[in-house]
């Protein structure tokens, strides 16, 4: 999925690239107007992620000049300005949904995911674990010896994170943190508990404890 970030707080657009990114996402940080309005008529993408108060030209104004020329992408807005008028206003123009600052990146995935459904854009993405198993970001599937088996959201967000940070040691806090919500952060037990799982369907030599440290996908 192709992502256009128009975010002119350098901290926020890294924070948002980086959690973006872990997902496969292909996203193209912008940093004013006129460049994101330059770069789109040059260039297809899946989604824009919009704030409104950037430099040379407005988050809004941008969308306005979009939909007129006829560019239909479906477009978040991301922003402060979140009165019922701004809110109003952002719609009105033409946008698919409006994510209020400040907000969680679980939050900004998942409004993110409905857009995808609604618009059918699809992810078809395999990783290759080792010469015989793959797994199926889009659809939570790991494929061995011949079979399938499904996995559960969370425990294809739990290997997912694995994969994008394979022979790195990841702690249960940093496992805590970066897959689940603050307010659903799980206990030590839930972690060790989908360890064994994976471990069941991998091979005990896929993951390895670093004792007192965390773990290590191999």
């Amino acid at each position: 999925m192709k992502i256009l970030l128009l975010e002119d707080d350098l901290i926020l657009s890294e924070v948002i690239v980086e959690h973006l990114e872990y997902y496969n996402y292909n996203v193209t940080p912008i940093y004013n107007g006129i460049e994101a309005e330059n770069l789109l008529f040059e260039e297809k993408f899946d989604l824009l992620l919009l704030d409104v108060n950037v430099p040379l030209l407005n988050g809004f104004e941008l969308l306005k000049d979009l939909r007129e020329s006829g560019n239909e992408t479906p477009a978040i807005f991301i922003t402060s300005m979140n009165s019922s008028k701004d809110v109003l206003e952002g719609f009105e123009l033409g946008a698919n949904d409006y994510l209020k600052k400040p907000f969680e990146m679980v939050e900004l995935k998942a409004r993110i995911d409905n857009i995808k459904r609604h618009f059918k854009i699809n992810d078809e993405m395999i990783f290759q674990i080792n010469e015989n198993i793959s797994y199926d970001f889009a659809r939570y599937v790991l494929s061995f010896d011949g079979k399938e088996e499904t996995l559960s959201k969370k425990e294809g967000d739990f290997l997912a994170y694995f994969l994008h940070n394979r022979t790195k040691v990841i702690s249960t806090d940093e496992l805590m943190v970066n897959v689940w919500s603050y307010d659903t952060a799980p206990t030590s037990a839930t972690i060790r508990t989908y360890i064994k799982n994976l471990r069941r369907l991998l091979g005990e030599e896929m993951i390895t404890t670093i004792r007192g440290v965390g773990y290590v996908f191999n």
